[in-house]
């Protein structure tokens, strides 16, 4: 198996899933390389429907070089409206060309202000009776184009290997049907593992899982000190040095967080608003539990949860990285794994699991169980780990168990105030999805200059990550996806 970088095993990504050599290269060289396409499951009224019934303006939005977060606010102040008024389905990179959906509640859908944000191309579809929730789509649609690839010969061994584990417990197969790239096929299916992608982590600076872990360890003080005073080589040197410094103070028995204040950089004004805090509080290494506490709660509530969640993004990569090792399949079940089946609104293209809809893989069970999941009917899982989350049995379950006492932590552990709460959930372990590989050719048919570029196209369901995928393929650093 194949070791990944040192980075990404810092979030528990520690092996790939194909062995042969990447092809290297780089993205988003121009916004059109990577673009990405909700897939849609909202079925709007008419725009002229009654504003009572459905008060929500439907906008399918094209945008390029936007974060989704402040085009919501560029949007709203040229409105003129509250924030809280607009919603959508899915956040998505700021490097690329995005297609999403938006709902704005209590608008003139004729207003001149929607069609004149920059790098924006704004469609009004209809109306909708509630707002947009968090995943109300059906996956998203990648176009990908990798330029200046040092070997894209490759390209075609790493997808016959993924598309061997698609497919190398699928006995209803014939052998005609194992090696589609031979017969020119358009469509390959492969398998991943599903990994949490870096960027979920902090792509700059790793540490909010790190955070959450203390937390949901009741360990504030080190939440807070993960946060503000783990210096990175990669930060400025300024941001370095006030980091140390915040460190150094931490473990005075008087320390000076007015100076850490003064020293820490005004952009990083989450770090300044828990120094804040710990100031007014005249916080020392003696400190209660309570004094730390209320400095971390300085951030917004969505940041706490996002502490929580990648703390247990973090665990769930680490079980699947275990499993890799002790060769266990991640693409069909063993005696004591929980199962989930498919989504029965998934999208035509998307295997999308449904965590709802669960059942444990008995003995006498896991023959019909597999038998689901080679059909793309059901998924193996992990935990992402909560209060409420039940874990697997025989030797799935010691692996959750042991990766969890690992970092000391127990899924009552996250029974913790507030946004730090979770009950969990679980999550399939693999991704499986139909490629398209082009080399030397765009999107439109043309050629490239030359073929050192090649295309990918692929589809994923809801909070899968292009990066599971793209990694597989370049073989990259992961600061470079």
């Amino acid at each position: 198996m194949r070791t990944a970088p040192s980075r990404e095993q810092t979030v528990g990504i520690e092996y790939y899933y194909s062995d042969t050599d990447g092809t290297d290269g780089q993205l988003r060289v121009r916004p059109a390389d990577f673009q990405v396409q909700e897939l849609e499951t909202v079925d709007p009224e008419s725009v002229d429907s009654p504003t009572g019934d459905y008060p929500h303006v439907l906008l399918r939005v094209t945008l390029s070089e936007w974060d989704t977060n402040d085009f919501a606010q560029r949007l709203s102040n040229d409105l003129e409206i509250s924030r809280e008024r607009i919603s959508w389905a899915g956040t998505k990179d700021k490097h690329a060309i995005t297609t999403q959906l938006f709902s704005v509640a209590r608008i003139d859908p004729e207003n001149n202000a929607l069609f004149s944000i920059p790098n924006a191309d704004v469609e009004v579809i209809g109306r909708i009776g509630r707002s947009l929730q968090f995943g109300d789509l059906g996956g998203n649609g990648f176009e990908i184009h990798v330029r200046n690839a040092t070997d894209t010969t490759v390209v075609d061994a790493i997808t016959a290997e993924l598309h061997t584990h698609a497919m190398d417990s699928n006995h209803s197969q014939g052998e005609e049907n194992r090696d589609p790239l031979s017969r020119g096929a358009d469509e390959v299916s492969i398998t991943v593992p599903n990994y949490f992608g870096h960027q979920r982590f902090g792509s700059h600076r790793s540490i909010t899982h790190r955070v959450g872990r203390a937390v949901v360890r009741g360990a504030w003080r080190e939440a807070v000190l993960q946060y503000v005073a783990n210096s990175f080589e990669s930060e400025p040197k300024a941001t370095q040095r006030a980091r140390e410094f915040v460190d150094e103070q931490a473990g005075s028995a008087n320390p000076d967080w007015e100076e850490a204040i003064e020293r820490m950089p005004g952009a990083l004004r989450f770090e300044r608003s828990m120094l804040h805090r710990l100031n007014a509080a005249d916080a020392s290494i003696e400190s209660d539990a309570e004094t730390w506490r209320h400095a971390l709660m300085a951030v917004p509530e969505n940041l706490q949860q996002l502490f929580i969640n990648a703390a247990q993004s973090d665990l769930f990569n680490r079980i699947i990285s275990e499993r890799i090792r002790q060769d266990i399949p991640i693409h069909r079940p063993v005696v004591g794994d929980i199962v989930c089946f498919q989504d029965q609104n998934s999208p035509t293209g998307v295997k999308r699991a449904d965590p709802t809809r669960t059942q444990l893989a008995t003995e006498r069970r896991v023959d019909i169980m597999r038998q689901h999941c080679e059909r793309g009917r059901a998924f193996v899982t992990a935990p992402l780990i909560g209060t409420k989350t039940d874990l697997a049995s025989n030797t799935p379950g010691e692996i959750e168990e042991n990766v969890l006492a690992e970092y000391d932590i127990t899924p009552a552990d996250f029974d913790r105030p507030g946004a730090f709460n979770s009950t969990g959930t679980r999550r399939a372990m693999a991704l499986q999805t139909d490629i398209s590989t082009k080399i030397g050719v765009d999107r439109a048919g043309e050629d490239y200059d030359d073929i050192e570029n090649y295309l990918l196209e692929f589809k994923l369901p809801p909070g899968a990550y292009a990066t599971a995928v793209l990694r597989e393929y370049l073989k990259v650093n992961p600061a470079k996806l």
